[in-house]
Protein backbone atom coordinates (compact mmCIF):
# COMPACT_ATOMS: atom_id res chain seq x y z
CA UNK A 1 0.00 0.00 0.00
CA UNK A 2 2.36 2.20 1.10
CA UNK A 3 4.39 1.17 -2.00
CA UNK A 4 1.69 2.45 -4.37
CA UNK A 5 1.25 5.59 -2.50
CA UNK A 6 4.59 6.72 -3.22
CA UNK A 7 4.07 5.55 -6.98
CA UNK A 8 1.33 7.67 -7.15
CA UNK A 9 2.95 10.29 -5.82
CA UNK A 10 6.07 9.78 -8.04
CA UNK A 11 3.66 9.92 -10.73
CA UNK A 12 2.27 12.87 -10.16
CA UNK A 13 5.59 14.78 -9.54
CA UNK A 14 6.94 13.63 -12.82
CA UNK A 15 3.39 14.38 -14.44
CA UNK A 16 4.04 18.18 -12.91
CA UNK A 17 7.59 18.13 -13.79
CA UNK A 18 6.60 17.44 -17.69
CA UNK A 19 3.93 20.12 -17.24
CA UNK A 20 6.04 22.89 -16.68
CA UNK A 21 8.35 21.90 -19.09
CA UNK A 22 5.80 21.85 -21.73
CA UNK A 23 4.87 25.32 -20.56
CA UNK A 24 8.57 26.20 -20.25
CA UNK A 25 9.02 25.59 -24.10
CA UNK A 26 5.47 27.27 -24.87
CA UNK A 27 7.14 30.37 -23.28
CA UNK A 28 10.64 29.69 -25.29
CA UNK A 29 8.25 29.39 -28.70
CA UNK A 30 6.14 32.61 -28.34
CA UNK A 31 8.82 34.61 -27.51
CA UNK A 32 10.14 33.89 -30.80
CA UNK A 33 7.01 32.77 -32.23
CA UNK A 34 7.58 35.83 -34.71
CA UNK A 35 10.85 35.19 -35.25
CA UNK A 36 9.64 31.31 -36.27
CA UNK A 37 6.75 32.74 -38.00
CA UNK A 38 8.41 34.47 -40.13
CA UNK A 39 10.90 31.95 -41.13
CA UNK A 40 8.34 29.88 -41.84
CA UNK A 41 6.52 31.99 -44.36
CA UNK A 42 10.40 32.50 -45.94
CA UNK A 43 10.57 28.73 -46.04
CA UNK A 44 7.25 27.97 -47.55
CA UNK A 45 8.04 31.04 -50.38
CA UNK A 46 11.22 29.45 -51.16
CA UNK A 47 8.95 25.76 -51.18
CA UNK A 48 6.38 27.83 -53.68
CA UNK A 49 9.10 28.91 -56.27
CA UNK A 50 10.28 25.88 -56.32
CA UNK A 51 6.76 24.09 -57.08
CA UNK A 52 5.76 27.18 -59.78
CA UNK A 53 9.69 26.20 -61.38
CA UNK A 54 8.69 22.34 -61.68
CA UNK A 55 5.24 23.55 -62.65
CA UNK A 56 6.67 24.97 -65.66
CA UNK A 57 8.71 22.20 -66.55
CA UNK A 58 5.68 19.56 -66.14
CA UNK A 59 3.75 22.06 -68.82
CA UNK A 60 6.42 22.50 -70.81
CA UNK A 61 6.43 18.32 -71.28
CA UNK A 62 2.21 18.63 -71.15
CA UNK A 63 2.57 20.58 -74.46
CA UNK A 64 5.54 18.75 -76.45
CA UNK A 65 2.95 15.55 -75.37
CA UNK A 66 -0.03 17.20 -76.79
CA UNK A 67 2.25 17.81 -79.73
CA UNK A 68 3.49 14.46 -80.05
CA UNK A 69 -0.36 13.60 -80.03
CA UNK A 70 -1.57 15.67 -82.48
CA UNK A 71 1.84 14.84 -84.98
CA UNK A 72 0.65 11.02 -84.57
CA UNK A 73 -3.11 11.92 -85.50
CA UNK A 74 -1.79 13.74 -88.82
CA UNK A 75 0.22 10.43 -89.58
CA UNK A 76 -3.02 8.36 -88.78
CA UNK A 77 -5.17 10.85 -91.14
CA UNK A 78 -2.40 10.74 -93.76
CA UNK A 79 -2.14 7.13 -93.87
CA UNK A 80 -5.82 6.33 -94.15
CA UNK A 81 -5.78 8.78 -96.81
CA UNK A 82 -3.07 6.58 -98.85
CA UNK A 83 -5.03 3.19 -97.99
CA UNK A 84 -8.40 4.84 -100.00
CA UNK A 85 -6.40 5.79 -102.93
CA UNK A 86 -4.86 1.75 -103.09
CA UNK A 87 -8.26 0.64 -103.01
CA UNK A 88 -9.09 3.19 -105.64
CA UNK A 89 -6.30 1.04 -107.68
CA UNK A 90 -7.63 -2.12 -106.48
CA UNK A 91 -4.40 -2.52 -105.12
CA UNK A 92 -5.33 -4.63 -101.60
CA UNK A 93 -2.09 -5.88 -100.63
CA UNK A 94 -0.67 -2.00 -100.76
CA UNK A 95 -3.67 -1.23 -99.10
CA UNK A 96 -3.30 -3.90 -96.32
CA UNK A 97 -0.05 -2.09 -95.85
CA UNK A 98 -1.08 0.56 -95.33
CA UNK A 99 -3.58 -0.90 -92.77
CA UNK A 100 -1.02 -2.23 -90.75
CA UNK A 101 1.23 0.86 -90.65
CA UNK A 102 -2.33 2.62 -89.45
CA UNK A 103 -2.73 0.11 -87.07
CA UNK A 104 0.89 0.75 -85.28
CA UNK A 105 -0.14 4.64 -85.20
CA UNK A 106 -3.13 4.07 -83.47
CA UNK A 107 -1.11 2.07 -80.83
CA UNK A 108 1.31 4.55 -80.48
CA UNK A 109 -1.45 7.14 -80.31
CA UNK A 110 -3.09 5.21 -77.45
CA UNK A 111 0.16 5.69 -75.67
CA UNK A 112 0.53 9.12 -76.07
CA UNK A 113 -2.90 9.86 -75.18
CA UNK A 114 -2.49 8.13 -72.04
CA UNK A 115 0.68 10.17 -71.23
CA UNK A 116 -0.57 13.47 -71.81
CA UNK A 117 -3.85 12.46 -70.02
CA UNK A 118 -1.45 12.16 -66.81
CA UNK A 119 0.36 15.38 -67.69
CA UNK A 120 -2.85 17.10 -68.02
CA UNK A 121 -4.29 15.79 -64.57
CA UNK A 122 -0.81 16.25 -62.82
CA UNK A 123 -0.62 19.87 -64.07
CA UNK A 124 -4.32 20.78 -62.90
CA UNK A 125 -3.43 19.33 -59.55
CA UNK A 126 -0.65 20.92 -59.11
CA UNK A 127 -2.23 24.23 -60.28
CA UNK A 128 -4.63 24.02 -57.74
CA UNK A 129 -2.30 23.21 -55.02
CA UNK A 130 0.14 26.17 -56.03
CA UNK A 131 -3.15 28.72 -55.67
CA UNK A 132 -3.76 27.07 -52.26
CA UNK A 133 -0.47 27.58 -50.86
CA UNK A 134 -0.51 31.23 -52.47
CA UNK A 135 -3.84 31.82 -50.52
CA UNK A 136 -2.51 30.44 -47.35
CA UNK A 137 0.69 32.59 -47.69
CA UNK A 138 -1.20 35.43 -48.43
CA UNK A 139 -3.26 35.00 -44.66
CA UNK A 140 -0.46 34.11 -42.93
CA UNK A 141 1.37 36.80 -44.10
CA UNK A 142 -1.55 39.58 -42.92
CA UNK A 143 -1.72 37.53 -39.68
CA UNK A 144 1.67 38.42 -38.83
CA UNK A 145 1.53 41.83 -40.12
CA UNK A 146 -1.47 41.91 -37.21
CA UNK A 147 0.39 40.27 -34.53
CA UNK A 148 3.65 42.00 -34.76
CA UNK A 149 1.31 45.83 -35.42
CA UNK A 150 -0.28 44.41 -31.79
CA UNK A 151 2.82 43.69 -30.35
CA UNK A 152 4.21 47.38 -31.13
CA UNK A 153 1.90 48.64 -29.86
CA UNK A 154 1.65 46.67 -26.72
CA UNK A 155 5.17 47.22 -26.08
CA UNK A 156 4.69 51.03 -26.78
CA UNK A 157 1.74 51.22 -24.25
CA UNK A 158 3.96 48.78 -21.52
CA UNK A 159 6.67 51.55 -22.52
CA UNK A 160 4.41 54.32 -21.43
CA UNK A 161 2.92 52.84 -18.39
CA UNK A 162 6.26 51.85 -17.02
CA UNK A 163 8.04 55.21 -17.65
CA UNK A 164 4.88 57.30 -16.66
CA UNK A 165 5.58 57.23 -13.01
CA UNK A 166 9.50 57.99 -13.64
CA UNK A 167 8.48 60.59 -16.15
CA UNK A 168 5.01 62.28 -14.84
CA UNK A 169 7.11 64.76 -12.69
CA UNK A 170 9.63 66.21 -15.86
CA UNK A 171 6.46 66.21 -17.55
CA UNK A 172 4.78 68.20 -15.30
CA UNK A 173 7.60 70.59 -14.57
CA UNK A 174 7.66 70.71 -18.50
CA UNK A 175 4.06 72.28 -18.31
CA UNK A 176 4.21 74.54 -15.94
CA UNK A 177 7.69 76.74 -17.60
CA UNK A 178 5.48 76.17 -21.12
CA UNK A 179 2.76 77.91 -18.89
CA UNK A 180 4.72 80.35 -17.51
CA UNK A 181 6.24 80.93 -21.28
CA UNK A 182 2.97 81.67 -22.18
CA UNK A 183 1.98 83.97 -19.23
CA UNK A 184 5.28 86.22 -20.33
CA UNK A 185 4.29 86.20 -24.22
CA UNK A 186 0.39 87.47 -23.00
CA UNK A 187 2.03 90.21 -20.74
CA UNK A 188 4.35 91.34 -23.44
CA UNK A 189 1.30 91.79 -25.85
CA UNK A 190 -0.74 93.51 -22.83
CA UNK A 191 2.07 96.01 -22.95
CA UNK A 192 2.43 96.31 -26.24
CA UNK A 193 -1.52 97.09 -27.03
CA UNK A 194 -1.66 99.37 -23.85
CA UNK A 195 1.50 101.52 -25.24
CA UNK A 196 -0.57 101.80 -28.71
CA UNK A 197 -3.53 102.73 -26.93
CA UNK A 198 -1.64 105.58 -24.69
CA UNK A 199 -0.27 106.66 -27.97
CA UNK A 200 -3.48 107.10 -29.52
CA UNK A 201 -4.91 108.85 -27.08
CA UNK A 202 -2.31 111.05 -26.51
CA UNK A 203 -2.46 112.33 -30.26
CA UNK A 204 -6.04 112.67 -30.14
CA UNK A 205 -5.95 115.08 -27.15
CA UNK A 206 -3.18 117.33 -29.03
CA UNK A 207 -4.85 117.35 -32.22
CA UNK A 208 -8.14 118.35 -30.49
CA UNK A 209 -5.83 121.47 -28.60
CA UNK A 210 -4.39 122.20 -31.75
CA UNK A 211 -8.19 122.44 -33.52
CA UNK A 212 -9.11 124.58 -30.76
CA UNK A 213 -6.54 126.69 -30.86
CA UNK A 214 -7.16 127.08 -34.75
CA UNK A 215 -3.67 126.39 -35.75
CA UNK A 216 -5.34 123.26 -37.53
CA UNK A 217 -7.14 123.44 -40.83
CA UNK A 218 -11.34 123.44 -39.43
CA UNK A 219 -13.28 121.17 -41.39
CA UNK A 220 -15.68 123.17 -44.12
CA UNK A 221 -19.29 123.14 -43.94
CA UNK A 222 -21.60 122.50 -46.89
CA UNK A 223 -22.54 126.77 -46.85
CA UNK A 224 -18.97 126.95 -47.07
CA UNK A 225 -18.84 124.66 -50.13
CA UNK A 226 -20.96 126.48 -51.43
CA UNK A 227 -20.19 130.59 -50.57
CA UNK A 228 -16.92 129.68 -52.17
CA UNK A 229 -18.43 127.91 -55.72
CA UNK A 230 -20.57 131.34 -56.10
CA UNK A 231 -17.14 133.75 -55.46
CA UNK A 232 -16.04 131.42 -58.69
CA UNK A 233 -18.97 132.44 -60.32
CA UNK A 234 -19.29 135.92 -59.92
Amino acid sequence: MEGEVKMNILKKIVSAVRGGASELGELIVDSNGTRIFEQEIRDAENYLRKAKHDLTDVMAKQMQSSRQVESTRQEIRQHESYAVKALKQNDEALALEVAEKVSTFEADLEEQEAVLAAFTDHVTRLKTLVKKTERQLADYERQLSMVKTTESVQKASASISDNYASTSSRILSAKDSLDRIKKRQQETYDRMEAAEALEKEEQGDLDERLEDAGITPQPKSAQDVLDRIKREQA
